[in-house]
């Protein structure tokens, strides 16, 4: 084992060669969960640097290398019309390093919808069921994003379709299941209020609360400002005005005595 357990990463794998052997009649209900978020593990490499002689240039033996791939372009492609795609948080560890090539992009990313009813077989004699669960326990750790749109997209380029319209069906391919999933999802919420349940409040609430606590602090802050400022502006008096009021009230003073004299 060295200083790193694997022990957690390796439960998944070990489930998946006993749903493969027929160990296992079914998935256990957490197989699925741990396939698209394994436990984490800190798995990072010590970095290696080779002793270097005084005044001899530095070797490029470990200088990482400009790495380009064929599905760089349909990445920046799909992206960029999906900006918010990258916002969906992204599990990055793999269990042996070679993980994208177990997963069969020939399958549609919305194959779990479509589910055959229990003895249907086909042309063959193969029971549909039984692959189906076959499949899904072997794709159950690929998740179902941006990533798997591009591999998909890839995959149907390689079989001769035309780029944008392998980009089309693999996108609606995505758009289908995860309406079905947020169609499920509210479904089961609502029934769920039906009888009784309660909610916490969701993110969109939390933030909503947060912003207007934040806005009447500053509100509160805006009013005791303007009440500083007036106070400043009343202090900073010129005097400007009471001397033309002392001036008026000398020439009104004066006139009296000029009309008595005249009289």
């Amino acid at each position: 084992m060295g200083r790193y357990n694997f022990a957690a990463q390796r439960v998944h794998a070990h489930a998946t060669k006993l749903l493969d052997a027929k160990q296992l009649k079914a998935p256990p209900p957490w197989y699925n969960v741990v396939g698209t978020i394994p436990p984490s593990e800190r798995l990072v490499r010590p970095p290696m640097q080779r002793p270097q002689k005084p005044g001899k240039k530095a070797s490029r033996l470990f200088k990482p290398l400009k790495l380009s791939y064929e599905e760089d372009r349909l990445r920046w492609e799909y992206f960029n019309d999906h900006p918010w795609e990258l916002a969906r948080p992204r599990v990055m560890l793999e269990n042996d390093g070679r993980d994208a090539q177990k997963f069969d992009w020939s399958v549609p990313l919305d194959h779990a919808l479509n589910r055959p009813t229990a003895g249907e077989t086909d042309l063959e004699g193969v029971k549909l069921d039984e692959l189906w669960d076959k499949i899904n326990s072997r794709q159950s750790g690929r998740p179902l994003n941006g990533e798997a749109v591009v591999q998909r997209q890839a995959y149907l380029m390689a079989t001769g379709l035309s780029e944008p319209a392998a980009y089309d069906k693999a996108r609606k391919e995505l758009y289908r299941i995860r309406h079905f999933r947020e169609t499920e999802q509210r479904v089961a919420r609502e029934e769920a209020l039906a009888t009784g349940a309660f909610f916490g409040l969701g993110p969109i609430e939390v933030g909503m609360k947060i912003e207007d606590q934040h806005y009447d602090n500053w509100k509160i802050w805006a009013e005791k400002e303007i009440t500083k400022q007036q106070q400043l502006q009343g202090s900073a008096y010129t005097g400007t005005e009471i001397e033309e009021d002392d001036s008026a009230l000398d020439g009104a003073s004066e006139n009296p005595s000029d009309a008595e004299a005249a009289n």
